[in-house]
């Protein structure tokens, strides 16, 4: 059985808001929990590269399709 995954949606909202809301998200959860994020920013690319390696959390897929940047995020235990 798949695990739940969260889903924050953060389209529309400019650096550094996506990744401030994902922390926030993040702080709320369970170690080992999922997290999916939709966005629009470009920026939020580097901004979750940097932050899953910096925080601990493990950006587990990312991706881009008609503007829309999605990422997967798993809580780090």
């Amino acid at each position: 059985m798949d695990e739940e995954v969260r889903v924050l949606d953060v389209k529309g909202l400019n650096c550094p808001m996506p990744l401030l809301k994902a922390k926030k998200t993040l702080n709320e959860m369970q170690a080992g929990e999922r997290l999916r994020v939709y966005a629009t920013d470009p920026g939020s690319v580097r901004d979750f590269e940097v932050f899953a390696r910096q925080s601990g959390n493990e950006l587990l897929d990312s991706g881009e399709e008609d503007g829309t940047y999605s990422y997967l995020l798993k809580k780090k235990a």
